[in-house]
């Protein structure tokens, strides 16, 4: 189980996000509550990767503040910032798993921010029992117990998202961030992920974060929906209360939008 925080997940305040010209995020004023399930929606260039790295502290806002559990991330140092990453489990769009090794060192890996690179080095060649015990026992919950010891690059793209969801929870995370992880599978496979990935936050009483694009998963599987665009929330509600005038308020984009996202 996640570690006990009383303090809520996430809390920006005013934060903001520049790129050079381009504002990403413009003053963003979010409480995300620990347990919450969030799906972040938007279209393209809507600022939803930008809010999700600041959540994970692998950015730091231009301006206002970021609360990680109750920990600013304005000022910390290198080693307090990467102790506070060890408490969040990311699953980039990317996956992040490492082809030639196997998908037992691709998950001990999971716990790689909270150990030093000799510790971690010997649980890649020599992983302990207990380690191997606790890998086989989260690669049995995302259905790929038998796996163990196969190559990462020998499974399918549906099975390397699952490495990725079991490395996620070998970490022990108090918060779960997925940057559009079912944007490359099909309908039914990306509703089995998303099914399963909410199932295994809640019994982990962690905080679940995640961008998509599909409307359909976002209402039926989160209580709440976080729709951004140009940087600003312009949504805030139940999956279930979504309407079509919320739809056309994200996605209805001018001329000028939809060049600037190509």
């Amino acid at each position: 189980m996640a570690a006990t925080n009383t303090h809520p997940s996430f809390v920006l305040e005013s934060a903001s996000m520049q790129f050079k010209s381009t504002l990403a995020l413009d003053e963003i004023n979010l409480t995300i509550e620990r347990g919450d399930r969030v799906a972040l929606i938007g279209p393209s260039g809507s600022g939803k990767s930008t809010l999700l790295k600041l959540l994970n502290a692998s950015l730091a806002p231009t301006s206002g503040s970021v609360l990680i559990h109750g920990k600013s991330t304005t000022g910390l140092t290198p080693k307090d910032l990467r102790k506070l990453r060890t408490t969040i489990g990311w699953i980039p769009q990317s996956l992040g798993v490492i082809d030639n090794l196997t998908v037992l060192q691709n998950i001990v890996l999971g716990g790689v921010g909270s150990q030093s690179l000799a510790s971690t080095l010997r649980k890649l060649t020599f992983p302990s029992r207990a380690d191997r015990l606790r890998v086989l026992e989260h690669l049995e919950r995302v259905g790929i117990g038998q796996k163990l010891f196969e190559r990462t690059s020998s499974l399918s793209g549906g099975q390397q998202q699952r490495v990725a969801i079991a490395r996620t929870l070998f970490q022990n995370p108090q918060s779960i961030l997925a940057d559009e992880p079912v944007s490359s599978v099909d309908p039914a496979r990306a509703e089995d992920l998303v099914d399963l990935l909410t199932t295994l936050a809640d019994s982990h009483n962690a905080t679940l974060v995640m961008s998509l694009h599909n409307l359909e998963l976002a209402k039926r599987f989160f209580p709440r929906v976080i729709g951004l665009r140009k940087g600003h929330v312009v949504i805030d509600k139940p999956g279930s209360a979504l309407t079509e005038a919320d739809t056309q308020t994200l996605y209805d984009l001018s001329a000028e939008e939809l060049t600037a996202d190509a």
